[in-house]
């Protein structure tokens, strides 16, 4: 004999049908037309191990185009990369982050908040989102060249400083080790939550 769900499952089955049914359109969102830019960011990953082999200079240049065209708040643009790819550079990074994962080439993203736009109702300062916007453009587009990349945050700032006088006066946002991958997509990759957990209509 079959084992009885407990009431709160029902209940909880009744809650996902209730916020289904709150799009008219839900075959649309249960199983949307995959456009080419939806497949590129469903397969790109964070990669954490990469081959030695340095990256081409045509394929540096586009992820960098890439982050020049990247939209800004008012198109103020306050935003610097820097290319770190000298045996000296990379070294250096390892000082400042254990999070290299010995990728030939990483770019920095730096941000310049008295450069961004700020929102007049509380004062909100874009600096950081445009930097983000950028950072984000970069790792797409090197997803599309086939290129592993990852977003790494947990770096020491005033380690970094020292070490790369040239970003004085901007503020470090994130670190993009960026390289052929040496391995695949980790075991959370696929982790998404449904759609209805995350879209609500107002």
């Amino acid at each position: 004999m079959s084992e009885k769900k407990p009431f709160f499952h029902f209940l909880s089955d009744i809650s996902k049908i209730h916020h289904r049914a709150a799009f008219t359109d839900v075959a649309k969102h249960t199983n949307p037309k995959q456009s080419q830019f939806l497949k590129l960011a469903q397969e790109r990953y964070s990669c954490r191990a990469f081959k030695s082999t340095p990256i081409t200079e045509e394929e540096l240049a586009s992820v960098l185009e890439a982050g020049r065209l990247a939209p800004t708040a008012k198109n103020q643009q306050p935003v610097h990369l820097w290319v770190i790819k000298s045996p000296e550079g990379l070294e250096k990074l390892k000082q400042i982050t254990p999070y290299s994962y010995d990728a030939p080439i990483a770019i920095l993203v730096g941000c310049k908040p008295e450069e961004a736009w700020v929102r007049k109702y509380d004062g909100k300062n874009g600096a950081e989102i445009d930097a983000a916007i950028v950072a984000t453009h970069i790792m797409l587009e090197a997803a599309a060249l086939n290129l592993g990349s990852v977003w790494v945050g947990s770096f020491d700032p005033a380690k970094l400083k020292e070490l790369y006088p040239e970003t004085a006066g901007w503020e470090p946002v994130a670190i993009l080790p960026i390289g052929y991958p040496a391995t695949g997509p980790g075991p959370n990759h696929g982790k998404r939550k449904d759609w209805w957990t995350i879209v609500s209509n107002l």
